[in-house]
């Protein structure tokens, strides 16, 4: 069961807004994450439990920040729960898109766990539902994904298998390079992983 912390920053001016402090597992229905967020005075700043089925689909995720909550799950595409600060007014969404997103790098994980790439020049485009800081707002947005390159690094525990992907939003042709060894970030915009308890958990 990884175990450790990553630091979130701003991608384009590096302000730092947060750790979060994660632990993730397999399990016999799929793959569970959950984390805690603090500010970088360390105050508590939210949190995400996100569970997965077994072909990757969200069957649970619950999100807190600001004060603000969301619950969703994937239903007639992925249908969500977003309640105010004061829980006076709960609002409900629902668009056709494959899976939600956002700032934590477990959406990183459940994305490429959903397309299961393998190695190729060609890229899978998928939709996506991301709930933006710092009042957890719903936007759809359209991504391709491709798996540019997997090699395996030589460590104490034995070999690494890292994946390299390029993401690039389809709205602004922006792309980035996404490494993720497992169920573990090593390196994405914004995310940096700081600690690591235990090797990251590998994927039948």
């Amino acid at each position: 069961m990884p175990r450790g912390r990553y630091s979130l920053h701003d991608p384009h001016d590096h302000t730092p807004l947060a750790d979060e402090h994660f632990h993730c597992a397999p399990g016999p229905s799929g793959w569970r994450y959950v984390s805690q967020l603090t500010t970088p005075s360390g105050d508590h700043s939210g949190s995400v439990d996100l569970a997965l089925d077994e072909l990757g689909r969200p069957i649970r995720l619950e999100l807190h920040a600001g004060g603000w909550q969301v619950r969703g799950a994937a239903l007639d595409g992925v249908t969500w729960v977003r309640t105010d600060p004061a829980g006076a007014h709960a609002t409900e969404g629902n668009v056709r898109a494959h899976a939600f997103t956002g700032t934590s790098p477990a959406f990183l994980i459940a994305t490429t766990r959903l397309l299961n790439l393998t190695p190729s020049e060609s890229a899978t485009r998928v939709r996506l539902v991301a709930f933006t800081d710092p009042v957890l707002a719903p936007r759809t947005v359209d991504q391709s994904w491709a798996l540019v390159k997997r090699e395996a690094h030589a460590t104490d525990n034995g070999p690494l298998t890292v994946d390299e992907y390029q993401v690039t939003a389809l709205d602004t042709g922006e792309q980035h390079a996404v490494h993720i060894a497992g169920d573990v970030v090593l390196a994405a915009p914004g995310i940096e992983l700081e600690e690591l308890e235990s090797p990251p958990s590998s994927f039948a």
